[in-house]
């Protein structure tokens, strides 16, 4: 597949413009699932200009879950190279009203017990490749990524033992849950995007993660961006450092560029 040129994905990531021409193309339709008695709803984006199987990705929101943001991110990052699936991890018409109420759907998932996040990610991975008789998916090649609270949730593939192409956390949490086991063997490659400055992942962090990684035996990368706080790749967050959650458009030009090239060696798709 055609490598998508890094200056226009950074336009359409950065600025969220997937309504012009070049995005033309791009549909998001939407998709449900179960996972035991819960139902979910998500939106599955691709370029549907060729029929060419291509890898997929779930991508998981920050804790607003999915919303029109989420899938203009989405469309973005598809471009003619991905399936993306926008995945939803709260259910089916739970959308957070707020961030008080995101906090609390969020924190309901990320606590000591990882159990059933980690059955909702599985249950987000399922979804995406039954997409593969209905879009140019190639479900054997599946990764994912997620921003902030999404970035927290796709760690726990890794952690779960899952195989994928890969994982990429941008400015999320990466504390394991203290009652959920990290496999003996991570199997899944990690790309972790953080902000340096990011007051909600502390050093104590850091090195628990990266002995935890250690110990599982995985392939993982580390990066800190200085100045950056936590948001740090979402334009929609504002330009206020000073609530630690806010847009560095340096940071995100570099965190962009390494997420482009960590799947494209993992998919090959730069041909």
């Amino acid at each position: 597949m055609r490598r998508q040129p890094f200056s226009r994905l950074l336009l359409a990531l950065g600025l969220l413009l997937a309504t012009s021409p070049a995005f033309a193309a791009i549909v998001a339709k939407p998709v449900e699932w179960k996972v035991g008695k819960d139902r979910f709803s998500g939106y599955v984006v691709y370029d549907n200009a060729s029929t060419d199987k291509r890898p997929g990705l779930v991508m998981v929101p920050n804790w607003m879950g999915v919303t029109k943001d989420s899938i203009e991110r989405a469309k973005a990052v598809a471009g003619d190279d991905y399936v993306v699936l926008v995945a939803d991890v709260y259910g089916k018409g739970k959308r957070p009203k707020n961030a008080k109420q995101a906090g609390a759907f969020a924190g309901g998932l990320r606590g000591d017990d990882r159990s059933v996040l980690r059955a909702r990610m599985d249950g987000a991975v399922a979804a995406l490749k039954a997409q593969a008789t209905k879009s140019p998916l190639d479900a054997e090649r599946i990764g994912a990524l997620g921003f902030c609270f999404g970035g927290s949730a796709v760690l726990e593939l890794a952690r779960e033992g899952s195989e994928l192409a890969g994982v990429v956390s941008l400015h999320g949490g990466i504390a394991p849950g203290a009652k959920s086991t990290t496999a003996a063997e991570v199997k899944t490659p990690v790309l972790v995007l953080n902000g340096a400055a990011d007051k909600a992942v502390s050093d104590a962090d850091i090195l628990a993660f990266e002995n935890e990684m250690d110990a599982a035996g995985a392939d993982w990368q580390f990066v800190d961006f200085a100045g950056a706080v936590h948001c740090f790749a979402e334009p929609s967050a504002g330009n206020d450092p000073s609530t630690n959650c806010a847009y560095d458009e340096r940071a995100a030009k570099r965190a962009y560029r390494m997420l482009a090239d960590f799947f494209e060696e993992r998919f090959d798709t730069n041909d």
